[in-house]
């Protein structure tokens, strides 16, 4: 890493400080499972170093609880605190081109950097903003108490093979409830702070969850694979106490976050900055304002974003419809290399001189696509300098065979990250 980084000033070194603070020199032939590997990818015709090990996973502090929502295809915080630490400063601008859960933002938001998170789909912000003004466990309970609830509240829409008839009551006075207030513009933070657990406890594979047992948290199938799951389960939906669920969930959220990090992130937040737009294009950025970018951009069509959040959709008064049409959701490795090709000449536009992109990617088809190395070209072309792909070798998770990885088959799963910096 130190030719990798030579040259490139006192973030270079923070970053190399980093990599070897995991306990094991790179350019040692370490033993044991977290051994660093050095390979080379050749790539127009230079060389581009990338390491392999455990980086950021292994030895470190869980992530603060406040982290702790449920959205497809996010990485965990360790990833970009990584960079974060390593890259920028107290004063710094991070950026989040792809916010999804808004990980990268909350993140910078504990360090105490400035945030700017994005994202196409409207749900993202929903679910990041409520945690940069985190209430009073109280003023939560009181403020369930006073939502009204009409007994015979149903849905507009079949949600009989996910919740019991009263827990659909609850969920539809609610959603009313929190439609009303922000059509008159009087939601407070309590209320977004509500409407984004409540986005959370929607589905889920346990009794903390609003429905009946179904597919992991972070999607909701479809009405008829639903009525498949409670028949050959046998079950049918029980009653949830919704407010009962959205306190539990609060106090799991802020289980272990200290007065300090609230009054940070609430101090970051006044000057955050929360945007819906195409990545290609977010003219509301400044140019060369940005220290930083760590993001994870959509694979392909491994992942159906609006499919997957219908649901959250409909009890947030959202047009999923309109949001498939906005989500880049490319077919073939050539639509996606354009469209994040227009992505990375924005980024440099908004980078500033000496700022860097850490972008994360990874296998698809069965490791057949390795992105990464599509990547490297299509950052180089926008202006930036390659410095390294860092591979991120970690533990299996349940779920990551859904993405189809390859690896994962044999105990593991990736980060691959390839690193740019703009000179």
């Amino acid at each position: 890493m130190k030719s990798a980084t030579k040259g490139y000033g006192q973030h270079a070194d923070n970053l190399l400080n980093a990599i070897e603070a995991t306990e094991q020199d790179l350019f040692e032939s370490a033993k044991g499972p977290n051994a660093s590997q050095i390979e080379f990818l050749n790539i127009e015709g230079g060389k581009i170093p990338k390491y392999v090990r455990e980086f950021w996973t292994s030895k470190q502090r869980q992530a603060s609880s406040i982290h702790e929502i449920s959205y497809r295809a996010c990485f965990k915080p360790q990833l970009p605190r990584f960079f974060i630490r390593a890259l920028s400063g107290e004063s710094d601008i991070v950026y989040d081109p792809f916010g999804g859960r808004g990980t990268t933002a909350i993140e910078a938001g504990l360090l105490n950097r400035n945030v700017i998170s994005n994202d196409i789909n409207p749900l993202s912000r929903i679910l990041t903003e409520p945690r940069f003004s985190i209430p009073k466990l109280e003023d939560v309970q009181d403020r369930l108490t006073k939502i009204p609830k009409e007994n015979r509240a149903r849905a507009d829409i079949n949600l009989s093979m996910f919740y019991h008839r009263e827990t659909e009551s609850e969920l539809v006075s609610l959603r009313d409830y929190l439609k009303n207030r922000h059509q008159r513009k009087t939601e407070d933070i309590i209320d977004r702070w509500i409407r984004m657990v409540a986005t959370n406890r929607l589905t889920g594979h346990s009794p903390g969850f609003f429905s009946v047992y179904t597919l992991p948290p972070n999607q909701a199938v479809t009405q008829e694979s639903q009525i498949k799951i409670n028949a050959q389960r046998k079950q049918t939906p029980e009653y949830r106490n919704t407010r009962e669920l959205i306190i539990r969930k609060t106090k799991s959220l802020i289980s272990d976050i200290t007065q300090r990090q609230i009054e940070i992130l609430q101090s970051v937040g006044t000057r955050a900055v929360f945007l819906s737009k195409d990545a290609r294009s977010t003219p509301e950025i400044k140019s060369e304002s940005i220290q930083l970018t760590v993001t994870s951009p959509p694979f392909l069509s491994v992942v159906q974003y609006s499919k997957d959040n219908w649901l959250r959709c409909w009890f947030n008064s959202i047009e999923d419809r309109k949001i498939s049409k906005k989500i880049t959701m490319s077919k073939t490795i050539e639509e996606w290399s354009s469209v994040m090709g227009s992505v990375f000449k924005e980024l440099f536009r908004m980078t500033r001189k000496g700022g860097w992109v850490a972008f994360e990617v990874g296998e698809i088809d069965k490791g057949k696509l390795k992105l990464d190395e599509y990547i490297v070209p299509l950052g180089t072309a926008a202006g930036f300098h390659c410095i390294a792909i860092i591979i991120n070798l970690q533990q299996f998770t349940k779920t990551s065979n859904i993405w189809g990885v390859s690896n994962n088959n044999s105990g593991t799963n990736t980060n691959r990250i390839v690193l740019f910096m703009k000179q």
